[in-house]
């Protein structure tokens, strides 16, 4: 149960009490702040509370939008303001200092109190989100005309579509837009009808993509033509989830969770299904299977690595920054550009659109290859772009978006004792990119040459660690040092990529599959942690996983060591797949279910 304090005398023939009831508050009444802050000391100390004032007028949806939201440490509509136990503290300083709160309500009924609150806390460091209300009213009438002016513009609007309209995203993707919402918002409507949870949705649609993965692993063009209708049935329960959380407004930090990484889940799933599948049909696709997860989620970790460079609080956009944004502004004016723009990127609602109905009427290879294809031309558009706007943008980096791109490096105990070595010189930063892609160029053709010179390998991955570590000893402020942790990645999955499927062994490809996945899911679940505010996971598992160096150090001697000696080579990389999956697994688990995890409210790749 959560409070709800209402201040000053109640309105006449006013539903707030019910309404505020119907939400799961407890209603107190209030005169003034120094009732109002007695009331608010006797909640208990992990309880969510709201201060509204008692002359509100509006949609019960509008209260609900801003009292309800789990996401926001705070949240206010006109008349309404709700505070999540961390912001509590910040909230009784706002209650205290706030002057329209020094004497009770009713002496000036002009002033809208909560609004009042809410402007103390964004002064006092607590952001308060603002939710969008659209034709929804929320507001604090003067008198008697106002008040009837309000019900009447309450009573005129739709409270139902209005609902349906914000269960969907304000920017989602083309084939999501105009092929899955017009439908499956009303899904999530019958969903919330009947009780069911966001949770619930998201895991009945990794359900049908595992059964649509077993469905591909037939080899059978009808086990295909299934998958594909069947992969499209989970993306259409993947917007839904979102759509109820929306809907309902009912979000968890383990939803947050679950829709992330599931998709993932769903997505490498069904590629494992597709080259099973091939083989069956005599057709070895296990490498392209790879390598078009590779390019997706390198791709994913530009994006990652240049939002998280590029935060608002830390990199206020000057003359230069606006200056690289012209061109994208100029298109947005132009209705069709913003579609071209969202569906050349292949987000996730057109990359399986593409997946499903290349499956049906396709082969796996036909659509593995248009997978790398597009992958490939998304992630050159989508860094060239990125590249672009920082040679425009001169803002020094923050010490947090500086720690964050530290943390997306994944840098282990090799390369942090030669960093500390290098003792966080900044001679040469401006060259660390230009020498990352070299050394991960030297590294990958070293990969690629393996099987005539093992010891070439090796020595360049020795020579990885060396300059992995040089290059992270100063703090990543450079323009360019976003680069670093996606040249990261290629370097450690392209390498495993690389030397299992030139080690002629069998079944090597497949081991190495299942290792970059779990690598990724790890790579993955730290993005998460840092966009929840909470930093990266525990060193611990850091040192245990041995950071991207340290692995592909370690497979490179694998490889030198035990790929002449039979199935030697494909246990190892098994061995190393399930334990790095173990461990990541159970530590993500852990930290995601537990009480201190964040409540992330982005909701990943757009759909």
């Amino acid at each position: 149960m959560s409070t709800a304090i209402l201040t000053g005398p109640p309105a006449p023939g006013s539903s707030l009490d019910g309404d505020l009831r119907s939400l799961g508050f407890d209603v107190r009444r209030a005169t003034g702040a120094e009732e109002a802050r007695t009331l608010l000391a006797a909640v208990p100390a992990g309880e969510r509370v709201a201060l509204v004032d008692s002359r509100f007028v509006g949609h019960p949806h509008a209260l609900r939008l801003a009292l309800t939201d789990p996401r926001f440490p705070a949240a206010a509509v006109p008349g309404a303001l709700s505070a999540q136990p961390e912001a509590r503290p910040a909230l009784v300083r706002a209650l205290t200092a706030a002057p329209a709160l020094t004497a009770p309500a009713a002496a000036e009924p002009e002033r809208d109190l909560t609004e009042t609150v809410a402007d103390a806390l964004d002064a006092g460091g607590v952001a308060v989100h603002r939710p969008a209300l659209g034709t929804l009213v929320a507001t604090v009438p003067a008198d008697a005309a106002a008040r009837h002016e309000a019900r009447a513009a309450v009573d005129a609007v739709d409270d139902e579509a209005v609902r349906l309209r914000s269960a969907v995203k304000a920017h989602d993707g083309f084939f999501t837009t105009f092929f899955i919402s017009p439908y499956s918002r009303y899904i999530a409507r019958w969903c919330a009808r009947r009780g069911l949870t966001p949770n619930q949705v998201t895991t009945a649609s990794l359900l049908t993509a595992l059964i649509a993965a077993g469905c591909a692993a037939t080899g059978e063009r009808g086990g295909y033509i299934a998958a594909g209708v069947l992969l499209l049935v989970s993306f259409v329960l993947d917007c839904t989830d979102g759509q109820l959380a929306r809907y309902a407004l009912k979000y968890s930090t383990m939803g947050a969770w679950l829709d992330a990484t599931f998709d993932r889940a769903k997505e490498y799933a069904f590629y494992a299904g597709l080259a099973l599948g091939a083989a069956r049909g005599g057709d070895d696709v296990w490498t392209l299977a790879l390598a078009a997860m590779i390019l997706m989620t390198c791709r994913h970790v530009v994006d990652f690595a240049f939002n998280e460079a590029n935060t608002p609080d830390e990199a206020t956009a000057g003359t230069t920054a606006k200056t690289g944004l012209a061109l994208s502004s100029r298109l947005d004016g132009v209705g069709w550009t913003v579609w071209a723009r969202r569906m050349i990127i292949l987000p996730i609602g057109e990359r399986w659109a593409m997946i499903a109905v290349l499956t049906a009427v396709t082969s796996p290879r036909i659509v593995f290859w248009a997978l790398i294809i597009g992958c490939a031309f998304a992630a050159c558009y989508t860094t060239a772009g990125r590249v672009l706007r920082s040679l425009r943008n001169r803002t020094p980096r923050g010490e947090r978006a500086t720690r964050a791109l530290y943390e997306l490096t994944d840098t282990g105990p090799l390369a942090r004792g030669v960093a500390r070595i290098f003792g966080g010189s900044t001679k040469g930063a401006g060259l660390r990119v230009p020498l990352g892609a070299l050394v991960v160029a030297g590294l990958l053709y070293a990969a690629w040459r393996w099987p005539s010179d093992d010891r070439l390998v090796v020595i360049a991955a020795v020579g990885y660690v060396v300059v992995s570590g040089a290059l992270v000893a100063a703090p990543l402020k450079g323009r360019f040092d976003w680069l670093l942790p996606p040249l990261f990645r290629a370097a450690e999955y392209g390498t495993i990529l690389l030397l299992a499927a030139r080690s002629d062994v069998p079944q090597a490809v497949p081991a190495a599959f299942g290792l970059v996945a779990a690598v990724a899911y790890h790579h993955y679940d730290t993005v998460y942690r840092i966009r929840g505010g909470t930093g990266a996971p525990p060193a611990w598992l850091v040192r245990l996983t041995g950071g991207h160096e340290g692995r592909t150090l370690l497979v490179t001697v694998l490889a030198a060591l035990l790929a002449s000696r039979g199935d030697d080579f494909t246990l190892a990389l098994t061995a190393l797949a399930g334990a790095l999956a173990l461990v990541v697994l159970v530590e993500s688990i852990r930290f995601w279910v537990s009480s201190g995890a964040p409540a992330v409210h982005d909701e990943g790749e757009t759909a």
